[in-house]
């Protein structure tokens, strides 16, 4: 798949919302964990019913590898499988990577995600922060794969602001990094109009999507953090453009865990609701056409 799939199934299910999944056992219905032997079990069989459940109504899964490989060889076997059946249900689907602290790790890593047939994903979230020469080795790869790369731009914690909203000279160091972002995916808009190399914005700043939205108009932004407190759909709007593209919007605890809201509600039947509530307050705010 590519960011021109992507835009096309988020069109086609008019819902342009990703849930994602990260291993934390807070979420997983006391029931499921009952049931299994180990929390990676219990966390890969109540995800599988979900994204089941799912599949018509989202287009879009994201999963935290660093969540799954805290478990060790248990979890990163859990995340294998439901990255495959997340593939085969037809799910665009995005890999976080963890934390790359060098240029040789970014190498290393990019080789084993990239040439291993173990790891069924179309897109990757990476930081930019240590600078281009972590980049390059997956944008190498990038010409001869159908794979995106979703840039760590601005995080939507309430700390971010103490980094990331500095002056770096007459930009401030997110928008710096989103301009590696541009430079980097210009060769790379398909036919939808958008970068393959995407930028990661907060969903609890309106200020910082309305600046990526209109200084960058071919990069497709992942908003994060729909589920954090100080985000709302309206917010989030900011972030496509005027035909409703350009942009998905995540969500996580709110949909996993949505049963805890409704103690006597099936955990399916929360999940399902809670997105169908999150696309009907989304598109509230944004028109797909």
């Amino acid at each position: 798949m590519s960011i021109d799939v992507l835009q096309n199934q988020i069109r086609k299910r008019k819902n342009p919302s990703m849930a994602s999944f990260f291993l934390d056992r807070t979420l997983i219905p006391p029931v499921v964990l009952q049931c299994e032997c180990s929390v990676p079990k219990a966390y890969c069989n109540y995800t599988k019913q979900l994204l089941q459940e799912l599949k018509d109504i989202v287009p879009a899964v994201r999963f935290g590898f660093g969540t799954f490989a805290i478990y060790g060889a248990e979890g990163i076997t859990a995340l294998q499988e439901l990255l495959t059946v997340s593939k085969d249900l037809g799910y665009y689907v995005l890999l976080d990577l963890p934390e790359i602290t060098s240029a040789q790790e970014a190498a290393a890593i990019s080789e084993a995600v990239l040439d291993d047939s173990l790891w069924s994903f179309d897109g990757l979230t990476v930081s930019c922060y240590i600078g281009t020469d972590a980049l390059k080795p997956f944008l190498d790869k990038m010409g001869s794969n159908d794979k995106d790369l979703f840039l760590l731009l601005r995080t939507g914690n309430k700390s971010a602001q103490e980094l990331q909203d500095l002056l770096t000279g007459s930009r401030l160091v997110y928008t710096a990094a989103a301009d590696i972002a541009k430079r980097v995916g210009q060769q790379l808009i398909g036919r939808s109009g958008f970068s393959r190399v995407a930028g990661v914005g907060p969903a609890t700043s309106v200020d910082s999507l309305q600046t990526l939205r209109s200084k960058y108009p071919e990069m497709f932004l992942l908003v994060d953090g729909y589920d954090y407190s100080g985000a709302n759909a309206k917010n989030c709007s900011f972030a496509f453009d005027r035909l409703g593209h350009g942009a998905i919007v995540c969500a996580g605890s709110s949909i996993i865990g949505a049963w805890k809201e409704e103690t006597e509600a099936d955990p399916l039947a929360a999940a399902v609701s809670a997105v169908e509530r999150m696309k009907k307050n989304l598109t509230r705010y944004v028109t797909i056409l």
